[in-house]
């Protein structure tokens, strides 16, 4: 049973965005590996852009300086 877990910034992706990744990753799996994708699970993990950092800033940080 494969498991995908996606991890994006919290910034409005959309429920039919979410559903390609979804149905994207879980294709892959099925066209590389083999595997079923009646058993691939995949789970999307939003996280807030305060709680996700580069080069020692936060990314909403780095967005007020247009980085």
């Amino acid at each position: 049973m494969p498991y995908v877990n996606i991890r994006i910034t919290r910034e409005g992706a959309t429920p039919a965005q979410k559903a390609a990744l979804i149905q994207g990753a879980t294709q892959l799996l099925v066209d590389v590996l083999g595997k079923n994708p009646l058993t691939t699970v995949v789970v999307i993990d939003e996280v807030d852009t305060d709680n996700w950092g580069i080069g020692g800033e936060t990314i909403t940080a780095r967005r007020q300086q247009g980085k």
